[in-house]
């Protein structure tokens, strides 16, 4: 991926509009194969850091399963999402416990 279009991706994903950054992790997970590693790290990094801070649950559920497919490449470590530790699971509706767990416990 060139470097314009991994700027604009990583904008979206952190837009300060919940619409925006929901819409920006539809396309990160869409767009899977266009990543270097450092590319998909670095992704990986930059939404769970948003979804830590997300009050959206539609937006926090396309930021977790983004970060999802990006695990799936390989290229994301547990500490490129260690800030999803702070959310607290018994705050999330069921279907995004799964998501984090999956993410963090498995």
């Amino acid at each position: 991926m060139e470097s314009r279009e991994f700027i604009d991706m990583a904008r979206k994903a952190m837009d300060p509009q919940p619409h925006t950054r929901e819409r920006g992790a539809d396309e990160i997970a869409d767009r899977l194969s266009a990543y270097s590693p450092a590319q998909a790290s670095a992704l990986a990094t930059l939404l769970s850091a948003a979804a830590a801070s997300e009050r959206e649950n539609s937006t926090l559920e396309s930021q977790l399963h983004a970060i999802l497919e990006l695990a799936s490449t390989g290229h994301v470590e547990l500490n490129h999402i260690s800030q999803l530790h702070d959310i607290r699971l018994e705050d999330l509706p069921p279907q995004l416990r799964e998501y984090l767990q999956d993410l963090l416990y498995t």
